[in-house]
């Protein structure tokens, strides 16, 4: 398997360029099997979840084709469709459930394997066949698959979520689209990726309200048409390349950036003492003079502090001036990264959901190993503002959520290359 090795070198400087959302883009593609008509996402990210989707839609007889360097995807559902899909794909990625509530909704029933991704927690399917169940669909779990069938067509429901998944509510969201009748979903999920799916669906002809508060009202349509959607900016990109000069020192602007997408996790930039500047281009970012500050984090959904830069947040932290404390309230399972980091120097101690990070004056280099997408890049960070060398393994983590990570580091000064497995 490839490994990144990165060397320590002091501060950065440049411009970072921030893909189109992995998480949003992952949503807006099952779109497509909800009309006969084409749809083409602009500013779609390069990753290798987005050709996993690919492959998943195309085993359901979508078509997609990646125009300007993957930077474009043309799809298309016209012909017949294939309501199966498979688990040695499904299992692949977490967002492949995704094609549950458009299937249901175009073809009236769906057989869709239980779905993989990182390891970071149960994250229940139950959430979703809930959120189904509640227009009508009839889903029962046999073998591995998830048996779903709406005899007459879906029909809209009001619907509360116990928990705001953005999964479930894009489930919800796109399944309602074609449904009969108003749905509402109370305890919706808030996140800019939802609002991003609602703007790509009413450009197809849907009619959608609330998208970005806890209540979305969707009036069902006989139809959807085909579409052009640009893909919102990546946040968690984003925030993982604010980082950057954060850990290392200098001034990095990310082309692109948006600082309403993250703006919890800039409050707590601020207090750290990092400088974040919005620009006419993206987010202009640097270290304020001195340390680091240690500061507490808690991860909440939209628009509280994103669970997927908690990894990213504690690297920053290792080396902060105090003791920081972080607790994860939406994944268990989501501290693995820290004994890696602990492997560069860093002294911390994890109970439950709960992180203590005391902060070194300096990490050292070493060998560790990614365990999830986020701790990948996580070491990475920690390795550009470390001593020596930090080699990291099992990178194939990092490819599914992170595209040309490494000529967007070395584009600012960073020393880092990849390593190909022999």
């Amino acid at each position: 398997m490839d490994s990144i090795v990165v060397r320590g070198n002091g501060p950065l400087s440049g411009q970072i360029p921030i893909a189109g959302a992995k998480n949003a883009c992952l949503a807006l593609m099952p779109a497509t099997l909800l009309s006969d008509e084409p749809l083409t996402l602009t500013n779609a990210p390069r990753l290798s979840d987005i050709r996993t989707m690919t492959e998943l839609l195309a085993s359901l007889g979508a078509e997609v084709t990646a125009l300007q360097d993957g930077k474009v995807l043309a799809t298309s559902c016209h012909g017949e469709i294939n309501p199966v899909a498979d688990y040695d794909i499904v299992r692949k990625m977490r967002a492949s459930n995704l094609v549950l509530g458009p299937l249901l909704a175009r073809l009236g029933h769906a057989v869709v394997s239980l779905p993989g991704g990182c390891a970071i927690g149960a994250r229940p399917m139950d959430i979703h066949v809930d959120a189904l169940s509640a227009l009508g669909a009839e889903i029962e779990l046999k073998d591995g698959y998830l048996h779903a069938e709406a005899k007459g067509g879906l029909k809209g429901a009001v619907h509360e979520l116990r928990f705001a998944s953005v999964g479930a509510t894009e489930n919800f969201l796109m399944a309602a689209s074609l449904a009969k009748g108003t749905s509402v979903l109370k305890n919706a999920a808030r996140e800019p990726e939802i609002v991003d799916l609602a703007k790509c669906l009413r450009a197809m002809g849907a009619q959608i309200e609330g998208d970005g508060t806890s209540e979305i009202v969707i009036e069902g349509v006989d139809r959807l048409h085909g579409a052009t959607h640009p893909v919102v900016a990546d946040r968690i990109e984003l925030g993982t390349y604010m980082l950057a000069p954060a850990i290392c020192g200098g001034e990095v602007e990310c082309l692109g950036g948006r600082i309403d997408l993250i703006e919890s996790f800039c409050e707590k930039l601020d207090a750290a003492g990092v400088s974040v500047e919005q620009t006419h281009t993206g987010v202009k970012v640097s270290r304020k003079n001195g340390r680091i500050r240690a500061v507490d984090v808690v991860t909440e959904p939209f628009p509280g502090f994103p669970t997927d830069l908690q990894a990213q947040m504690m690297a920053l932290l290792c080396t902060a001036e105090g003791t920081s404390v972080l607790e994860e309230k939406i994944f268990e399972n989501r501290f693995m990264h820290a004994p890696e980091l602990m492997r560069m120097g860093a002294n911390i101690e994890v109970h439950g959901g709960h992180a203590t990070v005391h902060g070194v004056e300096k990490l050292k280099g070493a060998p560790v190993m990614a365990t999830d997408l986020r701790a990948s890049v996580s070491l990475i960070l920690a390795g550009l503002a470390a001593e020596g060398e930090t080699v990291v393994s099992r990178v194939y983590h990092l490819d599914r959520g992170y595209e040309r990570v490494e000529e967007k580091l070395k584009g600012v000064g960073a020393h880092i290359e990849r390593v190909k497995a022999s």
